[in-house]
């Protein structure tokens, strides 16, 4: 038994001492999963299976629990809980609140607590479709300044809708995966005609993903006041990406196996209840379309850091992001393009205003004339061997909460 005890000063502590000041408290609680566990709750160091969380509270005779989700939790995913929609997030999110915060709970659940380090974490959600936005204005207009040096750095249209790219749901993949470098067709300006081959100018993109749990109906679109109905969460985001390959390819349409080889996620999927406290107005946006408009505060401040082999090269921070989720999810359906429960759509290239605040290499090298430092030398692109780290925190009602992180190696070419 803990010999914490709860005070009348400040929010009640967890019976789980190490919770305090994780990251991982009782108001963050980022749902992930095990083969071996099913569905999971982080709190601390631990992680509680869900699917006795229903027994552990009926053992200690509590007030009995509304509906018995222990179906949805023992699965290899995400998706019937989230399915199942917010009434049933909500309560189970009370619920573990409730047992966390009772002191009589621990002997009881405490032998249910797995360490995190002893779990082998897969791919939270089947992802059933993915689309990748581009809604920072940072972000934008420095790739307008590097591709099109000549012309006005952003899109007639950028300002009026968010702009985006179907993606492919199949590479998306669970942080800790290696990366191969992909090849394809690349055009450098100078060359006369195209070659194939491995990129030379692998990239990241530190990113926000937003997991669409409850489906819509094919011909309905939704509403931004309806975000919260359908999103169940956030993770970490990782849209590798190969510049070259890109770049040739793009013209006329949109990106495609420059993007399609892999994007990382967090093995950790954050409820948007426990980003109340880093809801953020968004930045000066003016008047759009009646469709897009949005109850403030609609952005998150959510601060990320993108790390190179241990080393911090950049922190761009997501309050700075023009079009906020809700807007995203509205566009996406406008045209009465249906949801499917395990959507992911991404934010885009997180990137604030200062060098520093970048969140990929065509930026901080400012496609490769200008190559920043780490470890002790010159970089621009990715090398073989890289490790890229991005971490993400937020305000939460015990201090800040720490996201998933989402890491991930690069592979030589094959």
């Amino acid at each position: 038994m803990s010999s914490a005890t709860p005070t009348a000063e400040g929010p009640r502590p967890s019976w789980v001492d190490e919770a305090a000041g994780s990251g991982f408290d009782v108001d963050h609680l980022p749902l992930g999963v095990d083969p071996r566990h099913g569905v999971l709750a982080r709190i601390g160091p631990y992680a509680l299976p869900l699917a006795v969380l229903t027994t552990v509270v009926e053992q200690r005779a509590e007030r009995p629990v509304s509906r018995d989700h222990s179906d949805l939790f023992a699965q290899p995913t995400l998706n019937p809980f989230l399915a199942a929609g917010p009434e049933a997030w909500a309560e189970t999110r009370r619920t573990l609140q409730r047992t966390f915060l009772d002191f009589t709970a621990e002997d009881t659940v405490r032998p249910h607590l797995v360490p995190v380090e002893d779990l082998d974490l897969v791919l939270p959600f089947e992802v059933a479709d993915y689309v990748d936005f581009y809604a920072s204005l940072d972000h934008a207009s420095n790739v307008g300044r590097i591709l099109r040096p000549d012309s006005e750095p952003l899109l007639p249209n950028w300002r009026h809708l968010p702009v985006g790219y179907h993606g492919r749901a199949g590479t998306v993949v669970v942080s800790g995966t290696d990366v191969r470098r992909p090849s394809g067709q690349r055009k450098p300006p100078h060359e006369a005609s195209p070659t194939f081959g491995p990129t030379r100018r692998l990239d990241l993109e530190a990113e926000l993903g937003f997991v669409v749990g409850v489906p819509s109906t094919l011909g309905e679109p939704v509403p931004t006041s309806a975000f919260a109905d359908h999103v169940f969460g956030v993770v970490g985001l990782n849209d590798w990406s190969a510049r070259d390959i890109q770049g040739w390819e793009y013209v006329p349409l949109g990106p495609f196996l420059g993007k399609s080889f892999a994007t990382s996620v967090s093995a950790w999927v954050t409820p948007l209840a426990a980003l109340d406290g880093a809801r953020h107005p968004l930045p000066g946006q003016g008047e759009v379309l009646d469709y897009l408009a949005v109850a403030e505060p609609a952005g998150y401040d959510i601060a990320v850091e993108v790390v190179l082999d241990g080393e911090v090269v950049a922190r761009p921070p997501y309050s700075s992001m023009w079009w906020s989720p809700a807007q995203m999810l509205a566009h996406l359906t406008v045209n009465g393009a249906s949801l499917r429960t395990g959507d992911l759509f991404a934010s885009g290239t997180i990137s604030g205003p200062e060098r520093d605040q970048r969140g990929s290499f065509l930026e901080l090298s400012w496609g490769g004339r200008e190559p920043f430092t780490a470890g002790g030398r010159e970089r621009t692109f990715l090398e073989d061997g890289d490790e890229v780290v991005l971490r993400y925190s937020a305000p939460g009602e015990r201090g800040r909460i720490t996201l998933g992180e989402v890491r991930g190696r690069v592979l030589p070419a094959l």
